[in-house]
């Protein structure tokens, strides 16, 4: 699980793209919002958008960004649901690097998609979705 940056602001005040990846399934959830996101906000998108599609998880894998080390997601929520919040470094390969990796082909895929109409870039979220997870992935052969 891991936030992309450096996006232009949408037209519906988007900036920050939550990027969850099953790490089995090879399967990414996008969903937008913004870099101001509170963490109980992070735990609503989750559950809305992650949950109901993978089930809950036995481990995460994240950087130490301050949404999954507040005291709220890592005490509270995943204590009581006897999840492991598995923190790595940003950028740090070693244990991230698919979510890393599908973070690149993200960025190049939205640009490619949206390069005329940069602004409308959470518009096309779904589809970049939807072509990500249908393609054939070389580990899996699915």
């Amino acid at each position: 699980m891991d936030f992309v940056g450096g996006l232009p602001l949408s037209k519906r005040g988007h900036d920050y793209l939550p990027l969850v990846v099953d790490r089995f399934r090879k399967m990414c959830i996008l969903k937008p919002c913004k870099k101001k996101i509170t963490t109980e906000k992070t735990a609503k998108l989750f559950f809305q958008n992650v949950w109901v599609h993978f089930g809950l998880p036995t481990s995460i894998v994240s950087d130490r960004d301050s949404n999954f080390v507040g005291n709220f997601w890592s005490t509270f929520l995943w204590g009581s649901m006897d999840t492991k919040l598995k923190k790595s470094t940003t950028f740090h390969l070693q244990t991230d690097g698919q979510t890393e990796m599908v973070n690149r082909t993200m960025i190049h895929l939205l640009r490619g998609y949206c390069n005329k109409n940069p602004k409308l870039w959470d518009e096309h979220l779904y589809y970049v979705q939807h072509a990500y997870n249908w393609a054939k992935h070389s580990s899996t052969q699915a």
